[in-house]
């Protein structure tokens, strides 16, 4: 840990700290949070990492670790006790604009069109009509619900719903996506056309993610790189850089890849030792 503490401290003398060249960065993060008796419980303990731009970035680790902390930090939701947290250079001191938060529901607005859902984001940014029209519907059909813009949430599937929730989050035309086990509440077949899908509209637009997830084989599958957090209070066990060619297909890589096996292998092994199995 001392050890950590002065390589922060050498970057910021050289310059190098303050997520100067990366799309997100945490240096020297703790946080705790306060119980209705006033007792302080720490969710975070010296989390240092970065991410560069146009990166897929997956957090792992045991239940209760901080992993859902860490996006809201990084979104604005909450501040650090300690440390600083920056987006593209910049610290992250209030909700950020340009930071796409995708939670493991949906989210859909009942009262609204599977469109006027799409559009929300552009809607509330002030974007024409008829561009909003244009960029949902390009986006709708990326996900393969074109035909569906009129249809209401509750007509639709669980995944046909998130793939409305995959478009709406594309269409804000974010910088920085953050997801939070969003694929979690889908059935394995669903869940694995999903991923397709949301891998085939990353690899043309190319925003950095954060993904938050328990299922190791899908931290795999999808990302860069994968970040395995320690038991609670959190902090950065390990990191492994996942050399899986893009672009990727899921099912092919889950029941083909020897590749794909050996880092479910090495990141199971760690994070056996946190779960204590």
């Amino acid at each position: 840990m001392k050890g950590q503490r002065t390589l922060l401290s050498a970057r910021r003398e050289n310059g190098a700290g303050q997520g100067s060249h990366s799309a997100i960065a945490l240096e020297g993060v703790n946080h705790s949070f306060t119980t209705a008796d006033g007792r302080r419980v720490p969710a975070l303990r010296d989390v240092n990492f970065s991410i560069g731009t146009s990166t897929f970035v997956a957090i792992v680790g045991p239940s209760g670790c901080g992993k859902s902390t860490v996006l809201n930090l990084i979104s604005g939701l909450l501040k650090p006790t300690e440390g600083s947290v920056y987006v593209n250079g910049e610290q992250v001191t209030r909700i950020r604009t340009g930071v796409g938060y995708m939670p493991s529901s949906d989210s859909l607005l009942p009262w609204r069109t599977v469109q006027a859902n799409v559009e929300l984001p552009l809607e509330l940014a002030g974007v024409p009509k008829r561009e909003r029209a244009r960029r949902a519907a390009e986006m709708l059909s990326a996900v393969g619900l074109s035909g569906s813009e009129q249809t209401f949430p509750h007509a639709l599937s669980q995944g046909m719903r998130q793939r409305v929730a995959i478009a709406r989050t594309f269409t804000a035309g974010s910088q920085v996506i953050l997801m939070d086990e969003p694929f979690s509440s889908l059935d394995m077949q669903t869940r694995l056309r999903v991923q397709e899908v949301f891998l085939s509209i990353w690899e043309r637009e190319r925003p950095t993610v954060v993904l938050i997830t328990h299922d190791v084989s899908e931290a795999v599958a999808l990302a860069d790189r994968v970040i395995i957090f320690s038991s609670s209070p959190g902090t950065v066990l390990k990191e492994s850089a996942i050399a899986l060619p893009r672009p990727r297909q899921v099912e092919e890589l889950m029941f083909s890849s020897a590749e794909f096996q050996g880092h479910m292998r090495s990141i199971w092994s760690s994070l056996r030792v946190e779960l204590h199995v």
